[in-house]
């Protein structure tokens, strides 16, 4: 099963799938309206992710630099199973349907991600 991040890990893997690699200042830039916290706050947050092997670090230019570990689509079929059981209530696997429209996908990876969201494990025919 894949990891489910907080939201807040999200919201920091999100900036990562879009442009990748990024320092800790240019995530936190681009995170820091959808989040509202402080640099210090992106910092800790990415660390604890480094911690959980969600992202890696690496030096380019020396400059300290992470990559997302997670893959995207996987990450995303995990988060929307785990809130449609535990948040909706819901046992059959949810609608694709429901990510149209999303800057976040691809056609490709929406049809990857109603696959997996099919033949997740304890779906309900």
């Amino acid at each position: 099963m894949s990891v489910i991040p907080s939201v807040s890990e999200l919201s920091l893997l999100k900036v990562l799938w879009k442009d990748q690699p990024l320092s800790t200042r240019e995530i936190h830039e681009r995170a820091v309206a959808e989040l509202d916290w402080s640099f210090s706050s992106t910092r800790k947050t990415l660390e604890r992710m480094l911690d959980k092997q969600m992202v890696a670090q690496d030096m380019q230019h020396g400059v300290q630099v992470y990559r997302a570990q997670l893959d995207k689509v996987a990450t995303l079929a995990a988060f929307a199973h785990d809130f449609g059981r535990r948040v909706m209530e819901i046992d059959a696997p949810l609608p694709v349907n429901m990510f149209t429209g999303s800057k976040l996908v691809d056609r490709q990876e929406l049809a990857e991600l109603e696959q997996m969201l099919q033949d997740w494990p304890d779906a309900k025919d």
